[in-house]
């Protein structure tokens, strides 16, 4: 008898464990869900490649993924495509393709692997595949926003911006942040200088120089080669407004705000979506009001509160306009 009671006791226990580790699982939601990210530039390039970086991994600090592995620096296309081809082959659960550029590459690569769920961006293009995610930012709307707030602040009515490749959620930013200057001092000059590079910090330098050179007290920049044009704003006390992520650690002392990509509602969403089965077919957007766009101003800059004002006044109007 006495056996016997134990033997349940133990088949209880072992009951209860089993029951804890599998609620457990279910309250992190992660589980063995594994991500991949491919990107062009350095996970810590305080800009494009970072933004996702960091969303990826506060899902996984929430326990919405289980596992975050990161393959950076893939400037060149075929490398991305390799990577990418590489963890589909492993298993992961979803593919993140973190560039424009490797659109060609996932349109043939995600049909060898129709288990697996793709997302690139920034496009809204899946390519009429079941298994691609597409995303995209909204960076017009915040580079609008502080274009108004660098019209209000610049002394000179001149104001500078430094763009990569005119494509995707650059020439919509850089697009945005001239409109916005424009609204706010209609007779101001907006110098916009492309240098063609998305990753040439010497070439950043050298259009920041001659923006400044032309009269701009004013900067901005958008990917990850804006290191070198901050570089520059810093030595010659030129104003800076970032954008993708938050780059007031770069210059303290000049960078007034930027507009911060939070890809995490987006990605949070992405993941149930695969988890429920539906791997691709749909197109996402951060904006203002999804709180996927977030202006975050530097402490450290003294910004007059009319000129703050001006800049949450125009978030606010996005944000009432869906």
């Amino acid at each position: 008898m006495k056996k016997r009671n134990i033997a349940l006791v133990v088949l209880i226990a072992v009951i209860a464990m089993i029951g804890a580790a599998c609620s457990s699982s279910d309250d992190s939601g992660g589980g063995d869900f594994k991500v991949a990210i491919v990107a062009p530039s350095a996970s810590n390039d305080l800009a494009f490649t970072q933004s996702m970086v960091d969303a990826a991994n506060k899902l996984k600090d929430d326990g919405v993924i289980g596992e975050v592995a990161v393959t950076d620096g893939t400037f060149v296309v075929d490398d991305a495509a390799v990577a990418i081809r590489d963890y589909a082959s492993q298993g992961y659960d979803l593919v993140i393709a973190h560039g424009s550029q490797y659109g060609g590459s996932l349109q043939e690569i995600a049909p060898d692997f129709p288990d697996v769920s793709f997302a690139w961006g920034t496009s809204a293009d899946t390519f009429g595949l079941p298994n691609v995610y597409s995303y995209e930012a909204a960076s017009d709307q915040g580079g609008r926003v502080m274009g108004l707030m660098a019209a209000a602040l610049s002394k000179s009515d001149n104001v500078g911006i430094v763009g990569p490749i005119e494509v995707g959620d650059a020439k919509l930013y850089v697009d945005g942040f001239k409109a916005g200057v424009l609204a706010g001092k209609p007779g101001a000059t907006v110098n916009v200088n492309y240098i063609d590079s998305f990753s040439d910090v010497a070439l950043a330098s050298e259009a920041a120089q001659s923006l400044i050179g032309a009269g701009a007290d004013v900067l901005t920049g958008t990917a990850q080669m804006v290191v070198g044009a901050v570089g520059v704003a810093k030595t010659e006390g030129v104003l800076w407004f970032g954008t993708q992520a938050n780059q007031t650690s770069l210059a303290p002392d000049i960078v007034v705000a930027s507009q911060v990509y939070h890809w995490e509602h987006m990605l949070e969403e992405m993941v149930k979506n695969v988890k429920d089965g539906t791997l691709g077919g749909e197109l996402y957007k951060i904006t203002f009001a999804n709180d996927g766009l977030v202006i975050e101003y530097n402490d450290g800059y003294d910004l007059p509160a009319d000129v703050k004002k001006i800049g949450d006044d125009a978030v606010q109007v996005f944000k009432d306009q869906g």
